[in-house]
Formats: structure tokens, C-alpha cells, sequence
């Protein structure tokens, strides 16, 4: 790293002490832009970099609420307003037991130059509770929901602050917590919320986005050497939201998916993965991969190992941060990985990035490879301040045009300082450069 960057990122460090996570996002971040202040010194001298790793406001909260036995709960919320330099906080809210504000400010770091690479007029945010809302019942999470929404709400507006979901947030807690937003504020502001219910605001590609998008980001990476998904062997982790219509457009590509898994475990089935059972599972059942291996005669459980000891031409890693290890990452090059594509937030670890990168992978980070959710977020709200409704087909063309976008500009990027093929120093660089200089043109802000 760059001498006057490691002294920004010891005051990281110092000033967010046991934030592992967000250390992390920063390193990377900072680890690539040593030839960006060598070209533009006055990044440094304006302080972009310390104001760009400070939040614009972070907020903590009480979120009470009763559960069916009548008793009081209490969880911790979170909203960390990031950076607005380009629009609207956008970002999603994740529930989940390890919720805390490391983990929101990572997410909300790196969402700052995901959405930078869209092109879109989106800011970065990210927040969440430590709620669990599995085993919960319906009135149980409508109920939290609402209590997060009654203090959250005073925050946001589809001016200042758009949340989305995450892991644990989906159209049910979007529609609950948006009821709530339009009770407390007599407003139905369909643009303060996005991934919204169709019939009421939402947008047609949504729900598939994420997934759609880290796909055909990793085709293009493919097509730069000749190549393609047609006829390709992958492997996806996770079994949720993004990993499900990750599968489904590598089936519409030509490639053919062979291993999932979720928190239990792994599936293997070399026939390739019955798309519709594992939605009738994941979607409607809420089952387990065992669910999937009864009811597939060519499928089976991983008996040792993990996901990424089965071999795949091409791996999406689709759960969580820091799943795929640096040893997890040498057994997918052993076994002849071509390319790695990020369809959760950050889930590759340092080790994994610098294995993969030194053997020659293609490997597209979760800034650039799972931007295609949050691109429709905006086009979502797009269509709420137009009082419009696109069709699957438009829609899914312009998030299309935006994922192959944001490829050709992180290829271009890495060409232009130096480091052709580095698409995490191109994602980096590029989703950097636009946010500071739009936080020059405003000054001491």
C-alpha cells in the first residue's frame, strides 16, 4: 500500500477498533489506489480518502418489540449513511443474529463504489438489525418490523435514504416495514423503498437481479478471452435469493450447474440442478438441501469438504462475507477453476483474492459481478418518480446494459493504470474517482 494511504488506514483502524469487517473493505479499497493519488495528488491534499472512510452519520437504535408468548424482545438497529456524493443513501438492511456495525459499515463501504459503477445517481448506505426472523412467526416479524420502522423512518426519504433488502429481508419485510413508513408519515412515497411487491410499486427483475447480473458479468469476463458460459460447469454457494436465479442464468446461457449448498450443507448433481425443485424448496417450503437430494435421484450431499472442493469451470460464491477461503480457493484452481465471479458481498477473503489472481483466474469482485441488485433498485426507482411500470423484457435489458457496462469500464480502468485483467484494482479505481471528484466539486463538505 501506498506510504500516505497506510497512514489513512491506521486512523481506520484506531478510530473503528474491532471492526474486522470493515478494516477489511477499507484495505482493499486503499491496497488499489496508489496510482490514482501518484496521477491526482490533490485527491490527498482535499482529504477525500479520510472523508470517503467516515460516514456521513451513523445511527443506532432501540428496536422493542413483544413475541407471541407476550414477552418484551429488544434487538439493535442500524443505519450507516455513508456517502451521498452521488445521489440518495442506497443500500439494503440485512436481519441476521450477526448483525453489528462493523459488518454494516463494511457493507455500506463498499456499496459507496458499487453503486459509483452503475452509473447510476445512487449513494452508499447499508443498515440492519441483529433480528433473526427464522423460526419467527408472521406476527412476530410484521411486529419487529413495524417497531424498527417507527424510528427508522424519520431518516429516510426518496431523497435522502432508500433502503432495499438483504440477507433476511425480502418482499414480506419490505411490505410490512413500507406499511408502517406510510401510516406514520400519511405520504405513499413508493420511492423510500425499494424491492417492493409488484402490484404496489415494485419493480419486474428485481427479485432475479443479483443473481442475473454476477452471471452476466461473469460471461463478459469469459467473452474478453474468446469465451463463453455455453457448455460450463458451476458450482454456486448458498441456495438463497441471489445464488437461485444465479443458477437460472446460467441455465438460459448454456452453462450447467451442478453443486449448491446452504448452512446445512452441500448438494452435488451432475445432471445439472432441477431449477423448479430448488425453488419449490428454497421459495415456497423454506427446506434444507437434504429436501433437494430426497426428492433428485442425481443428486447427493457433499459428504467431506465443502462446496468448492467439487469441480467446476466456473464458481459463484453466493452466501456471505468471507466464506471462501485461501485454501478453499487453491483446491478450485487444483481442480481447474476458470472463473470466480462475486454474487454475495465481499465473500472471497484476501488469501482467496491473491490465490486466484496469481494463478491466472478471472475474477470479478462483488462491487463490479453484484451490482446488477442495487442497479435495479434504482431503476425501480426510476419508474416509482415516472408513476411507471416496465416490462420484464425492458427492464432486463437495461440491467443487462448496465452489468456489461460496468464490466468494459473496470476493464478499461485497469488497462489505463497499468494493470490490464486486475478487475478488483479496476472496480476499485473506478468507483473511486467518480465519488471523489464529485466530492471535490462540493468543497469541505
Amino acid at each position: 500500500m501506498e506510504q500516505a494511504l497506510e497512514g489513512v488506514f491506521d486512523t481506520v483502524v484506531a478510530r473503528n477498533p474491532g471492526e474486522a469487517e470493515f478494516h477489511q473493505a477499507v484495505r482493499e479499497v486503499l491496497e488499489s489506489l496508489g496510482p490514482v493519488v501518484r496521477k491526482h495528488p490533490e485527491y490527498l491534499e482535499a482529504k477525500v480518502i479520510e472523508r470517503i472512510c467516515e460516514p456521513e452519520r451513523q445511527i443506532i437504535f432501540r428496536v422493542p418489540w413483544v413475541d407471541d408468548k407476550g414477552e418484551v424482545q429488544v434487538n439493535r438497529g442500524f443505519r450507516v449513511e455513508f456517502n451521498s456524493a452521488l445521489g440518495p443513501f442506497k443500500g439494503g438492511l440485512r436481519f441476521h443474529p450477526s448483525v453489528y456495525l462493523g459488518i454494516i459499515k463494511f457493507l455500506g463501504f463498499e456499496q459507496i463504489f458499487k453503486n459509483s459503477l452503475t452509473g447510476l445517481p445512487i449513494g452508499g448506505g447499508k443498515g440492519g438489525s441483529d433480528f433473526d426472523p427464522h423460526g419467527r412467526s408472521e406476527g412476530e416479524i410484521m411486529r419487529f418490523c413495524q417497531s424498527f420502522m417507527t424510528e427508522l423512518y424519520r431518516h429516510l426519504g426518496e431523497y435522502t435514504d432508500v433502503p432495499a433488502g438483504d440477507i433476511g429481508v425480502g418482499g414480506r419485510e419490505i411490505g410490512y416495514m413500507f406499511g408502517q413508513y406510510k401510516r406514520i408519515t400519511n405520504r405513499y412515497e413508493s420511492g423510500v423503498l425499494t424491492g417492493k411487491g409488484l402490484t404496489w410499486g415494485g419493480s419486474l427483475v428485481r427479485k432475479e437481479a443479483t443473481g442475473y447480473g454476477t452471471v452476466v458479468f461473469a460471461n463478459e469476463m469469459l467473452k474478453s478471452h474468446g469465451e463463453s458460459m455455453e457448455g460450463k460447469t458451476v458450482t454456486v454457494s448458498g441456495s438463497g435469493n441471489v445464488a437461485i436465479y444465479a443458477v437460472e442464468k446460467v441455465h438460459q446461457l448454456g452453462g450447467k450447474v451442478i453443486g449448491f449448498s446452504d448452512s446445512s450443507g452441500y448438494v452435488v448433481d451432475e445432471a445439472g440442478v432441477d431449477l423448479e425443485l430448488l425453488k419449490q424448496i428454497k421459495e415456497v417450503e423454506r427446506g434444507r438441501v437434504a429436501d433437494y437430494v430426497a426428492r433428485r435421484d442425481s443428486a447427493h450431499l457433499g459428504r467431506d469438504g465443502g462446496i468448492w472442493d467439487v469441480p467446476t469451470d466456473v464458481a459463484l460464491p453466493c452466501a456471505t462475507q468471507n466464506e471462501l477461503h485461501g485454501d478453499h480457493a487453491l483446491t478450485l484452481i487444483k481442480n481447474g477453476v476458470r472463473v470466480v465471479a462475486e454474487g454475495a458481498n465481499m465473500p472471497t477473503t484476501p488469501e482467496g483474492v491473491s490465490a486466484f489472481q496469481e494463478a491466472g483466474v478471472l475474477f470479478g469482485p462483488a462491487k463490479a459481478a453484484n451490482a446488477g441488485g442495487v442497479a435495479t433498485s434504482a431503476l425501480e426507482m426510476q419508474q416509482n418518480a415516472g408513476r411507471d411500470a416496465w416490462d420484464f423484457e425492458y427492464t432486463e435489458q437495461r440491467l443487462t446494459e448496465i452489468m456489461v457496462g460496468i464490466h468494459e469500464t473496470v476493464a478499461e480502468t485497469s488497462e489505463e493504470y497499468g494493470m490490464p485483467g486486475d478487475y478488483v484494482a479496476g472496480a476499485n479505481i473506478a468507483g473511486f474517482v467518480k465519488v471523489a471528484d464529485a466530492m471535490k466539486a462540493f468543497g469541505i463538505v
